[in-house]
């Protein structure tokens, strides 16, 4: 189990990078658990991880230089085979991947999704660019 300090930057999935406040000690159910306070960098929400959750909620480290240099490389790639399954299944796929909380099986979804782009107009269904449909939905929404 990955361990933090106070001070300590650490990656929460799907909220961002935070910074570990304190720990907390609370009784809950009649037990008593302890918490890291994170504070997100990004919007300065607090959220409470108990401690002998954070290997299942996917909290980690910031990665190191080496691991940034990896990333770029997959992020590079550029004569790869994109697979041409279905969306649905490419869409379960990515998921699946996302939820390793790997950076480099991330990065893999983005790149393949970067790329999927000028392969296949993403679901564009009516056949029309992307700035078409941001007007369109700007004149729905009186925006």
């Amino acid at each position: 189990m990955q361990t933090f300090k106070v001070g300590d930057k650490a990656v929460y999935p799907g909220q961002g990078v935070g910074e570990v406040m304190g720990i907390e000690h609370k009784d809950i159910a009649g037990q008593r658990q302890s918490f890291y306070v994170l504070k997100i960098m990004e919007n300065g929400m607090k959220i409470l991880i108990p401690i002998n959750k954070v290997g299942s909620v996917g909290l980690r480290s910031l990665i190191d230089e080496k691991a940034v240099i990896k990333v770029y490389g997959i992020l590079k790639q550029k004569d790869i085979s994109v697979d041409s399954a279905t969306w649905n299944r490419r869409y379960r796929e990515y998921m699946e991947k996302i939820k390793t909380g790997s950076v480099f099986e991330i990065a893999e979804v983005l790149r393949d999704l970067y790329l999927l782009k000028f392969d296949k107009e993403l679901s564009l269904a009516k056949g029309v660019n992307e700035d078409d449909i941001e007007t369109d939905l700007k004149q729905i929404f009186n925006c």
